[in-house]
């Protein structure tokens, strides 16, 4: 479906994506995540045609994005952060001249702008002029217009960005219904929304594709060990004493516990072996009372930041080309 081969975008001495390679099947939904200045709006960008890149290819279908551009071009739907809306139009007029623009045939135009409208939810307000809906209401439409054409990819850039909570959980349902019909790439900074919809995860750092998995695979790929956190009524020295004769352990750290005489620390082990009972049964055995514990697993942010490198946020790279903005919000 989507073929990215060695992809190059330098922006003078900055390099926004790095000898990028991936591949995109059809019939699922595929997030795109990395944090500020990862690459991920430069390389949408790329592989819709809006930018040229550096060095490497991009095809689509078959057809090469720079070549065979208007062939490409067909197989794609686009919305962009800030949706390409003309705000003294209609939301009919607006989709009617996106229609043309896309070269639908006539005689099918007013049968799928009536359909996408109905998909989108936007039917009861397609006679009132852009520039006075609310925010939630102009990302419908611009979804609407990236479904026009009923393309086989549906490429969205932070879709759910500055919507309210019902907003973001109408744009998720509604990005899960394309995904039945359609191939989906979702760029988000919201770790739980890419969870949520995604069935496949890419996560960028530095240009670069530094993962690849399913959302499951990626837990497994990054949990090699089990935490425990527990407290323990007892003497620092008496419980550390414990552990140091307890050889399934891998490793502990002590932790501030404001609780006086409780002692509270992680411990790591082997994510195979569940040392929760034997454990429980040493401590007892010395008079140290387990007062709780909890096992910790690994959540897709503290994978992010494993990842990436835990990289400062800074402005998306995508800021740097010409004729337009992205404000890529904070994680």
């Amino acid at each position: 479906m989507i073929e990215v081969e060695n992809l190059v975008k330098k922006y003078g001495s900055h390099l926004a994506v790095n000898h990028l390679s991936f591949k995109v099947e059809p019939g699922k939904i595929y997030g795109f995540l990395g944090p500020n200045g990862a690459g991920k709006s430069t390389t949408m960008n790329i592989i819709t045609g809006y930018i040229a890149a550096t060095e490497g290819s991009v095809k689509i279908n078959g057809y090469d994005i720079m070549k065979d551009a208007e062939e490409a071009k067909k197989c794609i739907g686009y919305l962009p952060e800030v949706p390409p809306l003309y705000q003294d139009m209609t939301v009919t007029e607006y989709l009617t001249f996106v229609a043309r623009l896309k070269k639908i045939p006539r005689a099918e135009q007013q049968t799928q702008i009536a359909e996408v409208m109905n998909l989108t939810m936007i039917s009861d307000i397609s006679g009132r002029l852009i520039r006075n809906l609310s925010k939630g209401y102009k990302q419908r439409v611009g979804l609407a217009q990236a479904v026009l054409g009923y393309p086989e990819v549906i490429i969205l850039d932070e879709p759910t960005a500055g919507l309210d909570p019902k907003q973001i959980i109408e744009i998720r349902d509604f990005i899960k219904k394309l995904g039945e019909k359609h191939t989906v790439i979702l760029s988000s900074h919201i770790l739980s929304e890419v969870q949520a919809v995604c069935d496949e995860i890419m996560i960028l750092s530095k240009g670069q594709l530094v993962a690849s998995d399913t959302p499951a695979g990626l837990m497994g790929l990054m949990n090699g060990g089990i935490s425990l956190e527990i407290s323990i009524l007892g003497k620092k020295e008496k419980v550390e004493a414990v552990l140091k004769g307890f050889d399934r352990i891998q490793g502990y750290r002590f932790e501030k516990e404001n609780e006086e005489g409780i002692v509270k620390l992680v411990i790591e082990t082997d994510k195979e072996d569940d040392i929760r009972e034997a454990l429980f049964y040493a401590l007892a055995e010395n008079r140290l009372p387990v007062m709780s514990m909890n096992r910790l697993e690994k959540s897709l942010e503290d994978i992010f930041l494993e990842l990436t490198g835990n990289e400062p946020g800074k402005e998306d790279d995508s800021n740097h080309r010409t004729g337009g903005e992205s404000h890529d919000s904070d994680l």
